[in-house]
């Protein structure tokens, strides 16, 4: 090892620091004395200094290969900043002309050069490959090194090349550097680059100044509003997966008087710059962006990651809320989950090779994991970097601020472990569920796991009991995914000791998030109250209402919207006409009694609302609702509405039950009573009025079982909801 004082030196001789930071010494000596070296380091770690003073301080050039063509110039002209010299830093990509590339290799010749910014794409032209071949190297530094490896959130195939190359042009000592990578990936990154015995140097993942949390997806576009607006002049990043959201979300922003941009791939790269210089040159408070903002970005004052979307993977989660207070300072990073947000990336997967969808499928089912589950984030987060958090409760998360229930789970952890056993630990934890549960899926039947002892064993749990189970166990130690064959369950030594000596071990229950987007009819029950107590009340409340007006009580509000009500605290009638569910008929007819009640607990409690309730809404650019109430108005049969629209006849039924429970009165009897028998109306429009308990609809169906078509029994339920609840 080197003196430690003339590394301090040369530390402050060419960047001005007087002391390294975190691993940084270690990893320079490592480099220094010819090791292959691994450098996993979360962001704003300090990852560029290990391989920059390396190459400043040895003979030779060494060669940094990175994705990020942007993030070359940046460091290219931080380098030269520290130098008189220009030549010391140079890249090499496709944005050169063939004149600039002469001079970068003229200066590499002379002995200038001391780091070359390759883009893989550029090392593997033949060109290029023979003119290194007569360079000396002093090392080679692989950035992003996660791209190696189709694990990683940003697999490039180009990547996989590279040892190739390496061994073409001359060897020398390797340096990988990542700012996240699972112990997969590191370990798919070590053998693809031939460097299983390269020393490692492994930084925490913990960022402790970042708070996490995951929220329903209930009304998310009117909760981003107020928490931008609660926060004036804090800068932050939102996050959507498609291209159309962030152009949406970034108007609706700028209606309300907040300073947003929007930021992806098919803008014109000037946009696309401008924008980002504005976010940050503080021109901008909020930039709207795809994924593909970010990538480099040294911003270390952003107050907040919101995802709209899910993430497809937990490495490009934390990637990305990893923006967020580089400086320490506050962060907060909120992530808006529904189920149905993950079907849609399931369906994105749909068409590619096999192999790519069963590893999207993994990485998916993972962030499925951590966002269902209601154990400490941290923990959970930090456990899928290879890191065990020893802390009980974090209190800097959503789950560690409102612990949810838990239940006694020896029992159940001992027949999951078992479970492991009969398959010979082979399986993933999704088919093991389905074997406790005794589904006889294809799946399951292939391998006639339906004939096992502990088939059906687990079957008065349900799947999220279950899963719960499965994943606190690999928390503990119980059990561990399989490396090679990821996702696969083998039972630890731990696991083992358990099984010969159960002991108490509590379960913590999963959330259920079955709350809908916005904009769309959110299924009875499935709302997630804000505040528990007021929505007891309301619902209690709702009950009188519906028993003295002799109606059921989902024909008052629906549960969805008594959620809303417990988030946002309306106070007026006018307020209220801004909760999910709850047009303008219906908070006329039902809303003065509410909202009255609503007021006094927000006054008994000393509740502070949020500054600005009224969120304004972008121009409803379709006018369907208009055009569809008008042709009813005019008894235009449904289903030559549908075609005028190019709708099918079930899109038009979900436009019009939007239009019943906003509290909008429309009349489709002339319609109904053209394609139905009068007796039938009566039958379905009686169940809903009598029997049913909700205006569910698998409810209906499975009480009619197939005497009426769905969109009969839609129909009805229609008419019913119009009649008697506006």
């Amino acid at each position: 090892m080197r003196d430690r004082n003339s590394l301090n030196t040369q530390l402050q001789r060419y960047f001005g620091f007087d002391r390294f930071k975190g691993q940084q010494e270690e990893v320079i000596n490592s480099i220094l004395e010819g090791n292959d070296t691994f450098v996993l380091m979360p962001t704003g770690g300090g990852k560029s200094l290990c391989y920059q003073l390396p190459a400043l301080m040895q003979e030779g050039t060494a060669i940094v290969i990175s994705p990020l063509i942007a993030l070359m110039k940046n460091q290219v002209d931080a380098i030269r900043s520290f130098s008189t010299e220009d030549g010391v830093a140079h890249f090499l990509n496709s944005s050169l002309t063939k004149t600039a590339i002469q001079k970068v290799k003229e200066d590499i010749s002379r002995g200038h050069t001391k780091l070359l910014y390759v883009a893989p794409e550029s090392l593997t032209k033949m060109e290029n490959i023979e003119f290194l071949k007569g360079i000396k190297i002093s090392f080679y530094a692989i950035d992003e090194a996660h791209c190696i490896s189709e694990w990683g959130h940003d697999f490039r195939p180009e990547y996989r090349r590279i040892r190739p190359i390496v061994n073409e042009i001359g060897q020398a000592p390797i340096m990988a550097l990542t700012a996240t990578a699972t112990p997969k990936v590191q370990h798919d990154i070590q053998k693809n680059l031939g460097m299983q015995n390269a020393n490692v140097f492994k930084s925490s993942f913990n960022r402790p100044n970042l708070y996490y949390e995951i929220r329903p997806k209930t009304k998310a576009k009117d909760q981003i509003i107020r928490m931008i607006k609660s926060n004036p002049g804090k800068s932050g990043i939102i996050y959507c997966l498609s291209r159309k959201k962030v152009e949406e979300i970034a108007e609706l922003l700028q209606v309300n008087g907040i300073k947003a941009l929007a930021y992806h791939a098919g803008m014109d790269s000037a946009t696309r710059s401008a924008n980002q210089d504005k976010f940050l040159m503080e021109e901008s408070d909020v930039i709207v962006a795809t994924i593909a903002f970010g990538m480099g970005i040294d911003k270390p004052d952003v107050r907040f990651v919101i995802h709209y979307d899910i993430p497809k993977s937990l490495e490009g989660y934390y990637q990305e809320t990893g923006r967020a207070g580089r400086d320490g300072g506050e962060g907060k990073c909120i992530t808006f989950y529904s189920y149905k947000d993950i079907q849609k990336l399931e369906k994105f997967m749909q068409g590619k090779p096999v192999a790519e969808q069963e590893i999207g499928q993994q990485l998916l089912l993972d962030t499925v994991a951590f966002a269902e589950s209601s154990l400490c984030r941290r923990t959970i987060l930090l456990h899928y970097f290879g890191e065990k958090y020893e802390t009980e409760n974090c209190g800097f998360c959503d789950n560690c601020l409102n612990p949810k229930e838990q239940i006694e789970g020896k029992e159940l952890v001992i027949t999951a472990l078992k479970s492991v056993i009969e398959v010979k630990e082979q399986c993933k934890a999704e088919h093991l569920v389905n074997i406790l549960m005794g589904v006889e899926n294809a799946t399951v039947k292939s391998f006639s796991h339906n004939t096992l002892d502990i088939f059906g064993e687990g079957d008065e749990y349900d799947d999220k009991i279950w899963n719960a189970v499965f994943r606190q166990s690999i928390i503990a130690g119980f059990l561990h995914k399989d490396i090679e064959n990821y996702g696969v369950l083998k039972l630890t030594d731990a696991g083992k000791e358990f099984l010969a000596h159960p002991r108490s071990f509590m379960i913590v229950k999963n959330h259920d998030y079955d709350s809908e987007e916005e904009g769309e009819e959110v299924p009875q029950g499935g709302a997630a109250a804000g505040d528990p107590e007021l929505f007891a009340i309301l619902k209690d409340l709702r009950k009188k209402v519906a028993t003295k007006l002799n109606l059921p009580p989902f024909v008052i509000f629906q549960d969805p919207s008594l959620s809303d009500m417990s988030i946002q605290y309306p106070t007026t009638v006018e307020e209220l006409q801004g909760i999910i569910g709850v047009g303008q008929g219906k908070a006329q007819r039902y809303g003065k009694i509410f909202v009255e009640l609503i007021r006094k607990y927000v006054e008994e409690k000393g509740i502070e609302r949020a500054q600005d309730m009224v969120v304004r809404s972008v121009a409803n650019k379709s006018k369907n609702k208009v055009y569809i109430i008008q042709n009813i108005d005019r008894k235009l049969a449904l289903n030559e509405i549908a075609d005028s629209k190019g709708m099918s006849l079930d899109e038009l039924l979900t436009e019009l039950e939007a239009i019943v429970n906003s509290g909008t009165k429309i009349n489709i009897d002339y319609y109904i009573e053209d394609v139905m028998d009068e007796d039938q109306i009566e039958d379905i429009f009686r169940y809903f009025r009598e029997d049913a308990e909700s205006d569910s609809m698998e409810e209906a169906i499975a009480e009619f079982g197939d005497d009426y078509e769905v969109e009969e029994i839609r129909m009805v339920r229609i008419k019913f909801l119009a009649e008697m609840g506006n």
